[in-house]
């Protein structure tokens, strides 16, 4: 008999585990709380997979050998929450996809610079010639990409949430931009959680592996001495003298990991000489980064170097999206969280009229007061639910606009921004009070402010 595999969540990922599975000979179901898109369900219906939307059918679910849960489904949920009293195992769309491949994976996580790195390393490694796949947290399935056209390198940008159910997947090169407050809602508001989640990158490496860092981080020194404690081949960390598991909010505990490790800091970009087509200082470490990576895979540095200067950016991270009457309107959309926030304040030269909101994620906006002190003009507040965002910022004595659409923000900033200023959509929150995704939120931005020309 086939071994079961059922896949709650009908978008890229479940989609392409569920044709990745087929052919591989298991018995899948798929299985979507919500609508599945057309193209999905018509992937799905030709590729011959069982599947609902609309609800989940518990019988055709418990009954799985393994489940496959897309990032996005909280633990908390019902259906989650009885799997893993059965103890089924859950695992993400990378470590099932990652059994049917010998590729080279380069993986990049962090809080913040992820994408604008793995889209960098990516440019880099295809720029050099090699057969290199992108996937992960940035939209694109690796199972599909295994399925339909393999590569010998892949790319891929892991969130926590994927790496929270990613258990003997092992990263040739691990890259760890930061680890700042981020999604602390989904991880019972605990700080530590959240690190541990972030630190599973380096999970099942070997001396062989590279694991490239930012040095300068709060977290990852502190985390790589706690993790020096062993015993028994199993990853512990010292608190009070005693070494004890690491806490975590998945399923399944995470295994240890014993890279070489690259440290980078902010003062190598000069140190190397380096030049990049991005602005900003947090932008100087996505480079190094991408930089240390392609070494470690042998690229030539004239390659490397050349690659640093005509990269061409990220769709929504500090996207320029005209310039009317003199003022510059910059899509920051990615910005989710407070640290991408506040790096992009600092990437800014000009007076800034500053576009905030969405759905909080336990956000501290105190951090953002001297900056926005000292570089913005006005505030204007655009979400479903705004008193959170007047609370934190009341204090500065800024002008503020409260506002619940996209359209209404650009006009609020239009009427505050003066000629040389520059408007920033970098909202700190997720999207999805107003809107579908990020990407909508950004593009709703670019949409409204062509419509001022």
């Amino acid at each position: 008999m086939s071994q079961r595999i059922v896949i709650l969540g009908g978008g890229e990922s479940g989609v392409g585990t569920a044709l990745l599975a087929k052919q591989k000979g298991y018995d899948v179901f798929l299985s979507d709380f919500d609508q599945i898109k057309d193209k999905y369900k018509e992937m799905l219906r030709q590729g011959g997979i069982a599947f609902e939307d609309g609800g989940h059918t518990e019988e055709l679910i418990l009954n799985a050998d393994e489940v496959m849960k897309s990032p996005g489904i909280p633990d908390e949920t019902p259906i989650v929450s009885r799997i893993i009293s059965r103890n089924i195992p859950i695992i993400s769309e990378i470590e099932f996809a990652a059994r049917f491949t010998d590729a080279k994976m380069i993986c990049i996580t962090g809080s913040n610079g992820k994408t604008t790195t793995t889209s960098l390393i990516y440019y880099i490694l295809s720029q050099a010639g090699l057969n290199v796949g992108l996937a992960g947290n940035i939209g694109r399935s690796l199972a599909l990409q295994i399925l339909d056209d393999p590569k010998d390198y892949y790319v891929i940008e892991l969130s926590s949430f994927q790496l929270d159910n990613m258990y003997d997947f092992r990263a040739h090169i691990a890259v760890l931009m930061n680890i700042t407050p981020d999604h602390l809602d989904r991880y019972q508001f605990e700080m530590q959680h959240y690190v541990d989640s972030k630190m599973r990158i380096i999970q099942n490496q070997t001396p062989a592996d590279t694991f490239i860092y930012w040095a300068q981080d709060d977290h990852i020194d502190a985390e790589l001495q706690r993790r020096q404690c062993s015993m028994l081949n199993a990853q512990w960390s010292m608190v009070n003298g005693q070494c004890i598991e690491p806490t975590t909010p998945s399923s399944r505990p995470a295994r240890p990991g014993h890279p070489t490790l690259l440290p980078f800091r902010d003062e190598d970009f000069e140190r190397l000489g380096l030049t990049f087509s991005q602005i900003g200082n947090h932008n100087k470490r996505n480079a190094l980064a991408a930089y240390h990576a392609a070494k470690s895979l042998g690229i030539d540095e004239q390659v490397i170097r050349r690659c640093l200067d005509t990269f061409p950016g990220v769709e929504h991270r500090l996207e320029r999206v005209a310039e009317i009457q003199g003022v510059t309107y910059i899509n920051d959309s990615k910005a989710t969280n407070v640290d991408a926030c506040y790096v992009a304040l600092e990437a800014v030269n000009t007076p800034i009229v500053l576009i905030l909101g969405g759905k909080d994620k336990g956000n501290d906006y105190s951090v953002l007061h001297s900056i926005i002190r000292t570089k913005c003009r006005a505030l204007v507040f655009m979400g479903a639910d705004n008193s959170k965002l007047h609370e934190a910022f009341r204090s500065l004595d800024i002008p503020t606009a409260d506002t619940h659409s996209m359209a209404d923000a650009v006009r609020a900033c239009h009427s505050f921004a003066q000629p040389g200023d520059t408007v920033l959509l970098s909202p700190c929150c997720a999207s999805f009070d107003l809107f579908r995704n990020m990407e909508d939120r950004g593009e709703q931005f670019r949409d409204q402010v062509n419509l001022l020309t």
